[in-house]
């Protein structure tokens, strides 16, 4: 992707396009972590690009923002989620109900919010349940997983492998409580996490803001959240990268993430972004449930 806004451009370009009312300078300045100096003169940048007029957004603000935008979902749904037993003997995880609501819900919702409408449910187990979604989200296009008993979520995302330019992928069992950390503009790829100074949980080494190692367990570490979003060029890497890793003795057995952070690692350059502990909740297992939404605890 041709780059035709710097960073600093585009941290204050896509903060005016995502903000519902005027931003002064030093409320830019807050909000992007860039003192009032650097706001200045970028505002006075993007003036002169005619992206921004009185401190707005102009018609050639969005265009310039465009290649950035997030313009699909993809959500790895087909697992059995066997840590949730009982309840998923007969319900798929991301179905199940927190308080009234599927987990899944939530984050389609944060998408639709977001302006993304182009949405892929990659289903397996129990697949004919998802056809319910239907009702509320008739925009859902489903990707059937036939080896999802026999081989780890890399094998979903081989089924996806074509999609993921200008997308998130969601693992489609994550309760999100805070819609706003689903961005409609991205820089470059990134991954989400929690910063954390313990975690046994998998986590990643992060340098200058790019993660540099993905591993279980750490100290001053950040902790993963499975939500990551993949620019154009790093989207097409990835289809052939997942293949090759998929096709290798073993490969079925690995996690897709592990591809771009692991085993494709030098074809890529992956950003962290941050986001809170209770921004979105992962339940693992019934008693998380049941400490979460008390109707399970009978």
């Amino acid at each position: 992707m041709n780059q035709t806004l710097t960073r600093k451009q585009f941290d204050i370009l896509s903060l005016l396009a995502e903000e519902k009312s005027t931003q002064s300078q030093r409320q830019l300045g807050e909000k992007t972590g860039h003192s009032l100096g650097t706001v200045n003169r970028v505002m006075q940048e993007l003036t002169e690009l005619q992206y921004v007029a009185d401190g707005e957004i102009t018609n050639a603000g969005i265009s310039a923002l465009e290649p950035y935008r997030a313009k699909r979902a993809i959500f790895i749904a087909a697992g059995f989620g066997s840590r949730l037993v009982p309840i998923t003997f007969n319900t798929p995880k991301p179905l199940v109900r927190v308080h009234g609501q599927r987990i899944i819900d939530g984050l389609i919702d944060a998408c639709l919010e977001a302006g993304i409408n182009e949405i892929y449910i990659v289903r397996g187990y129990l697949a004919e349940q998802f056809d319910q979604l239907l009702y509320k989200y008739p925009m859902i296009k489903f990707l059937e997983n036939p080896v999802y008993n026999e081989a780890n979520n890399i094998s979903s995302a081989m089924v996806a492998r074509y999609m993921l330019s200008n997308a998130y992928v969601f693992e489609a069992d994550l309760l999100i409580s805070n819609p706003q950390i689903i961005k409609k503009y991205h820089y470059t790829s990134d991954f989400l996490a929690i910063k954390k100074e313990r975690t046994d949980d998998w986590c990643f080494t992060v340098k200058d803001g790019v993660i540099v190692e993905e591993k279980v367990g750490g100290l001053d570490c950040w902790q993963m959240v499975g939500i990551s979003y993949w620019n154009e060029e790093d989207g097409h890497k990835l289809s052939d990268d997942i293949k090759m890793t998929y096709e290798q003795p073993g490969g079925k057995e690995r996690y897709w993430e592990q591809v771009p952070l692991v085993f494709c690692q030098k074809h890529y350059k992956v950003e962290v972004r941050e986001c809170q502990e209770d921004d979105i909740i992962e339940i693992d297992t019934f008693r998380e449930l049941k400490a979460i939404d008390k109707t399970y605890d009978v």
